[in-house]
């Protein structure tokens, strides 16, 4: 029988769950229901928003990533965004923005299960926020980014300085918002619906094969698969703080 290692990684998660597991497994659920009840109202649309912006910027880093160079990246009030690029490889940009969507989700929901790791997708965030001002947002960008620099970058200073863990909490908020948005967007615009100009119905253009409903799918899948590997590596992390 093979003995584990104390510095080995608990991937069987053995040892879970404690009380502090518990608590991030109930605020992840809590964090799900909140934002089905009040999915409509204006207290989740800054964070749609972001969610949004966390869309585009898909795309533009994947531009970027090809070789390709971003003109413009814009969000709306109506929830709808554009980013205008030139070269890159197209049939990497155009799925970039729902994978990268449910990527980033996923990926925030993994850091928010350690205090290092909170704090540097926070300034990852942080970071993206400010890369995107340079290139010619619209007005209701700026304001997102702005606000969510400033809020973030205040959360991080009371993780630090006053409260500890506040900040793995709204970390992990940001990652269940953004990456249940990239579901419920790719759901409601590729799956229930074909939307003219969606990045679905742009990869049927590029390969006519790939029907936009069947394109949907496939996203949806990768960004449940995203989430589900964000929680397990959230509590993978989570377990060896408390060894």
């Amino acid at each position: 029988m093979a003995i584990r290692s104390s510095n080995d990684p608990d991937w069987n998660l053995e040892k879970c769950c404690e009380s502090v597991e518990y608590v991030f497994m109930a605020l992840y659920l809590f964090y799900i229901v909140a934002n089905f009840v009040l999915w409509n109202s204006i207290f989740i649309k800054p964070m749609k928003l972001v969610a949004v912006f966390v869309h585009e910027m898909g795309h533009a880093t994947a531009c970027w990533i090809t070789g390709g160079k971003v003109n413009k990246i814009e969000v709306y009030d109506n929830e709808g965004g554009v980013t205008e690029f030139q070269g890159g490889c197209r049939v990497l940009v155009i799925p970039a923005g729902y994978v990268g969507g449910a990527f980033w989700g996923g990926f925030l929901v993994a850091m928010s299960g350690n205090r290092i790791g909170s704090t540097v997708s926070a300034g990852v965030f942080v970071l993206a926020n400010i890369v995107t001002l340079f290139y010619s947002p619209n007005s209701t960008l700026v304001k997102v980014s702005v606000f969510f620099i400033i809020v973030t970058g205040i959360f991080m200073f009371l993780d630090w300085y006053v409260y500890d863990p506040i900040l793995q909490y709204v970390t992990l908020y940001y990652g269940v918002t953004i990456g249940f948005f990239s579901v419920y967007d790719i759901y409601d615009d590729l799956i229930t619906r074909t939307v003219e100009g969606s990045d679905a119905h742009a990869c049927h253009q590029l390969i006519p094969c790939c029907f936009p409903r069947c394109v949907g799918v496939q996203f949806i899948i990768v960004a449940l698969a995203f989430q589900a590997l964000g929680l397990y590596f959230a509590l993978l992390w989570l377990v060896e703080d408390n060894e």
